[in-house]
């Protein structure tokens, strides 16, 4: 028999139309859990799959670098659901890739204000409903690139060196009411849009580091890797879920990492 261990708990998912969102949406509802997907891209097909599952799923449009914009869109939420139980709190961007002394500074700006600000906005938001609550579960999505410093990738690596301390203060502040916080540190993801774009991009930065032809990159990249693979966007959500679950109720503040052998 299925186990279905979020029955009648809700949980927010942002970046909720990316393929590590609607993943992780998908198994979170297929254990039973109710899903407000937030996102700026188009969500009707997310939503769809969703419904499948026979839960209640309601898609938001919201900006997460704007507060104004989180905070109605966490009021929206409560209201139509009730309550808040979950946060996977997984919006984000890879940015540019360009060696530090050519990269863009507003593209800098950009991805900070999403991957860092935004988070903490979304974490902010919602945490508040959880306190008087008195009960929740976060997690947010950092990355590899956040434990070990990636060439090339400026913006990407502070914002997610920044998310892991975040997550390590929000763990503490936050514990006394109930509230568990952690991360989850993907390394590299693939097939797909985010693996190519990552490849395509570090061949064209012309680094010491890489090869200037992308096949040659990808073997590279997987070579960093002790299993020599990439990850596959399915090896999240379950991890995910785990540390959703009353199974990891003594986990805080770790950053579990997700990644072919690392």
């Amino acid at each position: 028999m299925e186990t279905k261990r979020f029955l009648g708990k809700v949980c927010v998912v942002t970046g909720g139309a990316g393929e590590i969102g609607i993943a992780t949406a998908l198994r979170l509802a297929s254990e039973g859990s109710d899903i407000a997907l937030v996102d700026l891209k188009d969500m009707e097909s997310a939503l769809s799959r969703i419904g499948k599952t026979g839960v209640r799923c309601i898609g938001y449009t919201c900006n997460v670098a704007k507060y104004d914009e989180v905070e109605k869109t966490v009021e929206a939420i409560q209201k139509d659901f009730s309550k808040i139980d979950m946060l996977f709190n997984n919006a984000g961007i890879q940015g540019s890739f360009s060696q530090i002394h050519t990269y863009p500074v507003e593209d800098f700006h950009q991805v900070i204000s999403i991957n860092l600000i935004g988070a903490f906005h979304v974490l902010r938001a919602v945490s508040a409903v959880m306190v008087a609550q008195k009960a929740g579960v976060i997690v947010n999505t950092a990355s590899m690139a956040g434990v070990g410093g990636p060439v090339n990738m400026a913006a990407y690596g502070a914002s997610k060196f920044a998310l892991v301390g975040l997550t390590q203060t929000a763990a503490k502040d936050l514990a006394p009411y109930n509230i568990r916080v952690n991360a989850i540190s993907p390394g590299f993801m693939g097939p797909g849009y985010m693996w190519d774009r990552q490849v395509d991009l570090q061949a064209a930065a012309h680094s010491q580091y890489y090869d200037k032809d992308r096949t040659v990159v990808a073997k590279q990249m997987v070579g960093e890797v002790p299993m020599r693979r990439y990850g596959s966007i399915e090896e999240i959500p379950g991890t995910v879920a785990f540390l959703m679950s009353d199974d990891a109720s003594y986990t805080t503040g770790e950053n579990i990492k997700i990644s072919g052998g690392i």
